[in-house]
C-alpha cells in the first residue's frame, strides 16, 4: 500500500486511518478522557448518594453488619473516583514529556480498573438498599440479578461484537 495516497510512511498502522503514532495517541486519549467523565460522573451520584445516608434520621437503624457494608461502599466510591482520576492526574504530571502513548495505556487500565471498581459500587449500593428496606433474602436476589446484567452487558455482549468482527476480518 505504499503507493496509496491515503498512506502515511509515519503511521504504525495499518487501519484505514491516515494518523501518525502522535496523532493516534492523542485520538486515544481523548476517547479514554470522553470514558472518564461519563464513569466519573456516574461515581459522583453515588457517592453523593452514600454520603447523604450517613445523615439521615433513619440511618442509626442500621445494623452492624449494614454499617460495615455501608463504610465499605463509601471507601470503593472513593476508591472508584481517585482510580478515574489517576489518568488525569498523571498527564497533568508528565504533560508535556512526548510520552502519551504511555499516558493512554495507563488510561486503559485505570478506566477498566475503575469500570469495575465501578460495577462492585453499583451492585453494592442496591444491595444496601435492598436490604434496609426489604431485607436479606431481596439483598441477595439484587446482587444475583444485578451482576448477570452487568457480566451479560459489559463483558458478554463486548466479546460476542468481538468475536463477530474477528470473523469478518475486522478489529479495529
Amino acid at each position: 500500500m505504499p503507493d496509496d495516497p491515503r498512506h502515511n510512511p509515519d503511521d504504525d498502522r495499518m487501519d484505514g486511518r491516515d494518523e501518525s503514532p502522535a496523532e493516534r495517541a492523542d485520538r486515544n486519549w481523548n476517547e479514554v478522557l470522553q470514558e472518564l467523565r461519563v464513569l466519573q460522573t456516574g461515581t459522583q451520584i453515588l457517592t453523593g448518594f452514600l454520603l447523604a445516608l450517613a445523615f439521615q434520621p433513619a440511618f442509626a437503624d442500621l445494623t452492624d453488619a449494614q454499617r460495615t457494608g455501608y463504610l465499605a461502599l463509601v471507601v470503593l466510591a472513593a476508591l472508584s473516583s481517585i482510580v478515574a482520576l489517576a489518568p488525569v492526574a498523571l498527564h497533568r504530571a508528565v504533560f508535556q514529556h512526548g510520552v502519551k502513548p504511555a499516558v493512554v495505556r495507563y488510561g486503559h487500565v485505570a478506566l477498566v480498573t475503575a469500570l469495575v471498581t465501578v460495577a462492585v459500587l453499583i451492585v453494592g449500593v442496591v444491595a444496601f438498599v435492598f436490604d434496609v428496606v426489604v431485607g436479606d433474602s431481596a439483598f441477595w436476589w439484587s446482587i444475583v440479578m444485578l451482576a448477570a446484567i452487568l457480566v451479560t452487558l459489559w463483558l458478554v455482549v463486548p466479546g460476542v461484537i468481538r468475536a463477530r468482527a474477528r470473523e469478518r476480518g475486522g478489529g479495529q
